[in-house]
């Protein structure tokens, strides 16, 4: 027996009877079984001309003996029998119904494609599928249901512009979380100064986008590294603006891809000491002091989830001995800028930059057995946090380290 998955629609006459009508259409046929089916789930229409219902949508397994062509030819005929009439490409019909997977199979021939070319871009697809087969596989893009629905799903969306007027630098913001947090901070109203230490192009890319966004950006380059240039970054960060409320130090050295990621231990040691020790330290102490003397401002730093319990390996305890230094020293500094300044720190857990976009499946398997919420983190789940956290809202808010991992636990 092969196992399938089948999507169901209907928007024309008694669309939750056309529904169970077709379910019961397929048990019927000698071999197929109906093994399970997601709840109905009412949907706008998609393309298609306009004026048209709406649409109740779901989606079942099926195990069969059929034929990848033979089972798309049973679907047909069901469609036929419940009175489908193709008159127009999307138009309103009885029903509609689609095979999304079978097996792992791929398939592209004339008239049968699978999985279905569609099918990680549609909501109304994704979300019953996601409901009975939530960890199915993609076996051309090798996401998960889950992990398709996700990206499919629109952004999430704040009500209002709650940082308007204010003004914000992130270190470290041309890719990845940086980059993430800086154009989340510019859709809440914020001005944005993104910092870069060598990809100018990128970090040009991220200016453009948030000033697209309806706010002031500009880049500022500066290797953090270099004890001298971290002070020079302070300096015209301020002489750019006469005001800084929001310094975000998310810089920090990549140590686990490219060609660093073969260097010897001590080397790495030195890179994450110099950049996400000594530059987070130096850069909160210049921008907090500035702050504090103009009488209000926000800093927020970047630890790691895992830096207090340890993880086996050169990573964990290269990350741990940098990341809980941060955590400490943030912890420190906000006792020592209050009450005019607040200091927090992000600790991301697995979330999915570069390195997780390439992580052997062991590491896979290992982020949803460790995680409660069965999925990686993006970095849009630090920017909204950090978000919030640099907003009036956490206003009473300071000398914490705030978690983002999906309530991972060892």
């Amino acid at each position: 027996m092969s196992t399938a998955f089948i999507a169901l629609g209907s928007n024309l006459g008694d669309r939750n009877a056309n529904l169970l009508a077709a379910l019961q259409a397929l048990q019927d046929r000698p071999s197929i079984v109906v093994k399970q089916t997601s709840s109905f789930y009412e949907t706008e229409p998609v393309g298609g001309p306009p004026g048209q219902g709406l649409y109740l949508n779901a989606a079942a397994l099926v195990e069969t003996r059929l034929s990848p062509g033979r089972l798309l030819q049973a679907l047909l005929e069901v469609e036929a029998q419940l009175g489908r009439q193709r008159q127009e490409r999307f138009g309103p019909r009885t029903i509609d119904l689609d095979l999304l997977l079978f097996d792992n199979q791929v398939i592209d021939e004339e008239n049968l494609t699978v999985p279905h070319p569609r099918m990680q871009e549609r909501l109304f697809v994704l979300e019953p599928l996601a409901e009975i087969a939530p960890k199915a596989v993609h076996p051309i893009l090798g996401l998960t249901v889950r992990e398709l629905l996700r990206q499919a799903q629109p952004p999430f969306e704040w009500q209002g512009r709650e940082l308007k007027n204010l003004r914000a630098v992130v270190t470290g913001s041309s890719s990845g979380i940086g980059k993430a947090i800086a154009l989340e901070l510019a859709r809440a109203g914020a001005d944005v100064l993104v910092h870069c230490g060598k990809s100018v192009s990128a970090g040009e890319e991220v200016a453009g986008a948030a000033r697209a966004l309806g706010v002031r950006s500009q880049l500022i380059q500066a290797d953090l590294r270099d004890r001298e240039q971290c002070r020079q970054l302070v300096k015209e960060a301020w002489r750019e603006w006469p005001r800084i409320d929001i310094w975000v130090n998310n810089a920090g050295a990549d140590t686990l891809t490219g060609e660093t990621a073969e260097l010897p231990f001590d080397f790495k040691l030195r890179e994450l000491l110099a950049v996400d020790v000594t530059a987070t330290m130096l850069l909160s102490r210049l921008a907090g002091a500035m702050m504090k003397e103009q009488g209000q401002g926000v800093v927020l730093n970047m630890g790691w989830d895992q830096a207090d319990i340890g993880m086996a390996g050169d990573s964990g305890q290269l990350f741990a001995a940098s990341k809980a230094a941060v955590m400490a020293f943030s912890k420190s500094l906000a006792l020592t800028l209050a009450p005019e300044v607040r200091v927090n720190c992000l600790a991301p857990g697995w979330i999915r930059t570069a390195w997780g976009e390439k992580a052997s499946q062991t590491w896979q398997d290992r982020v949803l057995r460790e995680t409660p919420l069965q999925r990686w983190g993006t970095p849009e789940d630090v920017a909204r946090t950090a978000r919030w956290l640099v907003s009036p809202a956490a206003a009473f808010i300071t000398g914490q380290i705030i978690r983002i991992n999906g309530g991972a636990v060892r």
